[in-house]
Parts: structure tokens; C-alpha cells; sequence
């Protein structure tokens, strides 16, 4: 062929190339019995369990936490055996960053405490921890644990002991870079692949079915491309499985007073916590008129006589610290009353209330 022809039948190929329409953007795949987790436009499918509104939003077929308070978006359902796809990203870039993965949750937090029990597959940068001797014993590569009164065995003994699996090499990346996570989860077992390959992972888990979750714990973290494929179950005895949610309302943000009112300095919030700081009471929205339950968990500094007085519909509740000093949850029936019952604390000296939820009676006929 002549250099002429050459050059025509390169300007035809380039011509007939313009010719083809551009290609769609990539969808998620969902092949192999693959589907979305999270549809890249809201959260349905997800629940804000004792976070504030904003906490998670999404932006840009992105999840993203702010990290503040610290609490966790969960499932609507529950998972048993599965494996599971994501993309996360810390925004930091040289302090610490810190999420993680809940997986086989509870529905509701532990007792004093914003998190779920159950095995965390941790999403952190910028931090490794060391012992007196030297030794790691946490980083920021794909570490899987129990947490808050689960149970599992790590794939290699830990140096000080816990149970937590540390990774066999580091392949996650630093703040501002996407990492791909790999959870196969399969009766009682995890294994956790960072950016394509298996580096960490733990057995005999308890639960070992439950809800999934994404944690906020005071850093931005960004998550996208989540997907899941469910495995046959493996027939877990109830014990083995996690609570399940019965209606369950959060009514505190962990963040502001939004839905109380209070007098001037009677209360603050800090640290995800309802504190006592005045003489006044402090008043939340009311229980549906059919009733409803309260739940709350609530201390009392070690020298404390160890009493809560808790105002619903007129009549007062009093409660006695099992151990003041010591976090204890209370769950109060609400009968029901005509217009709605408002919940009302009482404040004592050192009080701090956490995890307030209302759970309604459906309504008679």
C-alpha cells in the first residue's frame, strides 16, 4: 500500500471511529449473584441509627460521614453469610482517620457505648500502635476484631492477646487514596482482602449473623461501589445471632439539643452525651398516645446516691443506679395516654444519659 493509500485509510478509520456513540458510564456490576448495597443516590436500604441527620449524606453516588458524633449507619436487614465489595477513602491525609465496618451487628448501640457489638473490620489511616516492648498491636492495614462483647479467634495470635487479627503485610493506602475492601463472610468465619489479596481474618464468631454497618468516629470517610453476595446459610443457633430491631427510634442526635428544651445552662451535650450541668429539667418529645417503651442508658458519678427520676405523663419513674459510676441501661413501659406522653429528666449532680431510643405500640383499634 502507498504512503497516500496509507494516510486515506487512516483518516476513513478515525472518520468511521466518530461515528460510534460514547459509551454509558460503568454501572456497579451485579453479576454472579452480585447486587448493590447502596443505590449511589440516598440511603435507602440503610438506617441513621443515633447519629445526627447529617452525619452520613450522600454526594455524588458517594456515602459520606462528617465522623461527628461518633455512632454507625446500619442495614435494614440482616446478613448471615455473604461477601461483601466496597471502596472507602479517609479524607486525612496526615492525622488519623478513623471508621470501620460492622459486621453481624446488634440494631441498637451496646450499653454506654455509640457502637454495636460485633466483629469491626477496621477503616483507619495515619496510625499504628505499639507496646512498651515495640511491638504492633493495631495499624492502619485491614485489622478485623470483636468489639463490645462479641466473640471470634484471630487467623494469628495477637502479641498483648486480644482478639484481633493484624494484617500478614500492609497494602492499604494513606488519606486521600481509594482502598478496596473484600469481606467473605461464611459461618462464623471472615477473611478481609485489601486492594486484592487476603491479609487478615478471624473464625468462631459470635453472632455470626446480623446487620451490617458503616461507623462514624471523628474523621470524613467517604464510601462507594458497595455490593453484596449472599451464600446459603449455615443454620446458626439463636444465640448465634444478633438482636433484632423492633421499631426502635433514636430521639438524641448525639450532637445538639434538637428535640429538647431545657433552661439556659441546665444541660449540654458532650461527647455524645445528654450531661446534666443545671437544676432544670430537661423535656423531649412525647411517646405516641398508644404507648410506647423507653429506652435510655444513663450513669451517675461513683459517690452518688444513684437515683434517676424520669417524668412521663404526669408520673414520675424512679430508677436505681446498679452500680453508680457504671453505665446501665433502663427500659420503661409507657401506658398509654391521651395527647402523647413528653419524657422528662430530672437532673442530678454528675448525670449523663446516652442512647435514648422510643419504641411505639401500634395503636388499638
Amino acid at each position: 500500500m502507498s504512503r497516500c493509500c496509507r494516510g486515506c485509510a487512516g483518516a476513513i478509520l478515525v472518520a468511521s471511529l466518530a461515528l460510534i456513540p460514547a459509551a454509558d458510564p460503568p454501572v456497579l456490576a451485579q453479576e454472579d449473584g452480585f447486587r448493590p448495597l447502596f443505590n449511589g443516590k440516598n440511603l435507602d436500604g440503610w438506617v441513621n441509627v443515633n447519629c445526627h441527620p447529617q452525619t452520613f449524606v450522600v454526594k455524588e453516588g458517594v456515602i459520606i460521614t462528617t465522623g461527628t458524633p461518633t455512632g454507625f449507619l446500619r442495614t435494614e436487614k440482616q446478613y448471615e453469610n455473604f461477601i461483601l465489595e466496597l471502596d472507602w477513602m479517609h479524607v486525612n491525609k496526615t492525622e488519623v482517620g478513623n471508621s470501620g465496618l460492622f459486621v453481624w451487628g446488634d440494631p441498637l448501640p451496646a450499653v454506654g457505648s455509640p457502637y454495636t457489638r460485633g466483629i469491626e473490620v477496621q477503616i483507619l489511616v495515619n496510625l499504628e500502635y505499639k507496646d512498651k516492648q515495640g511491638r504492633v498491636t493495631a495499624t492502619s492495614h485491614g485489622d478485623v476484631f470483636s468489639i463490645w462483647g462479641a466473640k471470634c479467634k484471630p487467623d494469628r495470635p495477637h502479641p498483648s492477646g486480644w482478639l484481633r487479627c493484624l494484617p500478614s503485610e500492609y497494602r492499604a493506602k494513606g488519606g486521600g487514596e481509594w482502598n478496596h475492601y473484600k469481606v467473605i463472610a461464611n459461618n462464623g468465619i471472615i477473611k478481609l482482602e485489601v486492594n486484592g489479596r487476603e491479609v487478615s481474618g478471624v473464625s468462631e464468631c459470635i453472632p455470626r449473623k446480623g446487620y451490617l454497618a458503616l461507623e462514624s468516629e471523628g474523621a470524613e470517610c467517604h464510601f462507594k461501589n458497595i455490593r453484596i453476595k449472599e451464600l446459603p446459610s449455615t443454620n446458626p443457633k439463636p444465640e448465634e445471632i444478633a438482636d433484632v430491631w423492633h421499631g426502635e427510634v433514636s430521639r438524641f442526635n448525639g450532637l445538639d439539643l434538637q428535640g429538647w428544651t431545657t433552661e439556659k445552662d441546665s444541660w449540654k451535650v458532650a461527647g455524645g452525651k445528654l450531661v446534666a450541668t443545671g437544676k432544670a429539667e430537661l423535656v423531649g418529645e412525647a411517646i405516641p398516645p398508644s404507648g410506647g417503651v423507653l429506652i435510655f442508658d444513663w450513669r451517675v458519678p461513683a459517690k452518688s446516691a444513684g437515683e434517676l427520676t424520669v417524668g412521663l405523663g404526669g408520673q414520675d419513674v424512679r430508677v436505681k443506679a446498679q452500680k453508680p459510676g457504671s453505665w446501665q441501661r433502663e427500659t420503661i413501659m409507657v401506658r398509654p395516654q391521651t395527647g402523647g406522653t413528653p419524657i422528662v429528666f430530672r437532673p442530678v449532680e454528675g448525670l449523663e444519659i446516652m442512647n435514648v431510643f422510643v419504641r411505639g405500640l401500634p395503636a388499638k383499634p
